[in-house]
């Protein structure tokens, strides 16, 4: 398997998993052209993906899921709760578009590579993370959620290759320009990971088997990468060395997992 990201953050978000027999998408939160443009970048055309999956329906994740799916005629995977929250919204146009539904806990097959979609708490209608299994290795995708639950621990505990968010720093939060109704959303339970948390997590899982860590949904206004850096390696444990950031405007190129 290997892992690339076309972006990561507030102003778009997508994520590729691929193995030699299928490349899918988790979100698409760019236009159309500015996907395929990233695309471009990681050597991939639009025709070559095999599915989309939806975590959420929030905008910065699902903006070029359905023009993408329609064109070129790519499935999309997401479950029945955050469909009706995007068709609530009166923005988003399903016709034409093949959606599959998925449950969370209940692992399917996508061109070969097993994928686990993971219930997180975060404020969407029924959100999920993902966790990809072929040919006994691991990749954990795990951002946009507000609490670390012994379910998400012991889900992700044995990757290969996890992209975690370390979403803000709880000062510079606190501190920030954004209104305290909004402070209150990213920093509760159904908001985002901060610095400490997204550690916490690193805690509890076999860092001797996670070969690559990548820190990603970094708040531009209420975080820096040195920050989640080094709470990664000073409170996670991590060895700097294994660690990638994956920022908002090129995400990351392909990382291969050993």
């Amino acid at each position: 398997m290997k892992l690339a990201s076309l972006g990561s953050g507030s102003k778009g978000n997508a994520t590729l998993v691929a193995s030699n027999n299928a490349v899918l998408m988790v979100d698409c939160g760019f236009t159309m052209r500015e996907t395929c443009a990233r695309l471009a970048s990681c050597e991939v055309q639009p025709e070559q993906l095999d599915a989309i999956l939806v975590t959420h329906e929030h905008g910065d994740h699902v903006m070029g899921v359905l023009p993408l799916a329609r064109k070129f005629g790519i499935p999309v995977y997401m479950t029945v709760g955050t469909q009706l929250a995007m068709q609530a919204t009166g923005r988003h146009n399903f016709q034409q578009v093949e959606v599959r539904h998925v449950r969370l806990g209940e692992e399917f097959n996508v061109g070969g590579l097993e994928v686990f979609p993971v219930a997180v708490p975060h404020d969407a209608r029924e959100p999920c993370q993902f966790v990809f299994h072929h040919q006994g290795k691991q990749v954990g995708v795990l951002t946009d959620l507000g609490d670390i639950t012994p379910h998400i621990i012991e889900t992700y505990r044995q990757c290969d290759v996890m992209l975690l968010e370390f979403n803000h720093d709880v000062a510079m939060l606190a501190e920030g320009p954004y209104p305290y109704s909004l402070k209150q959303r990213v920093g509760g339970r159904l908001g985002h990971l901060n610095n400490q948390e997204a550690a916490y997590l690193l805690q509890h899982v076999e860092q001797q088997k996670l070969q690559h860590l990548v820190l990603s949904h970094i708040s531009e206004q209420n975080n820096h990468p040195e920050l989640a850096l080094a709470a990664a390696v000073e409170e996670g444990g991590f060895d700097v060395q294994r660690v990638l950031v994956a920022d908002q405007q090129q995400g990351f190129d392909w990382l291969n997992v050993q």
